[in-house]
């Protein structure tokens, strides 16, 4: 990665059903086959949460793309701003700020 690269690292966040159950199991990562594949639509429960250096600029870059990513708002100290990839992931992306809690972005 060079020093002008925005996003910094990339942490995914699967949600369950059922955590006890959930807690029980180990993971392991496999492609879908015709057996197993999902009955709901790939991506559901699942967002990959990007630390990134300007959460507002890839709000920016998106929106000029043409991607729907939702408005930018502050928690936890953090901008930040979503969408979804084709395949229904939802990408969250972050970065540090000192703007106070709840502050929505205007443009």
């Amino acid at each position: 990665m060079s020093k002008d690269d925005n996003v910094e690292q990339a942490v995914p966040f699967f949600g369950v059903s059922n955590l006890e159950s959930s807690l029980r199991a180990a993971l392991m990562l496999q492609e879908f086959n015709e057996v197993h594949r999902p009955k709901t639509k790939v991506g559901e429960g699942v967002n990959i949460c990007f630390t990134c250096k300007d959460a507002l600029k890839i709000y920016r870059d998106a929106r000029a793309r043409g991607i729907e990513a939702k408005p930018p708002f502050v928690g936890n100290g953090l901008w930040v701003t979503s969408f979804s990839d084709p395949d229904g992931y939802r990408l969250d992306f972050e970065s540090p700020t000192d703007e106070p809690e709840e502050t929505e972005y205007t443009e």
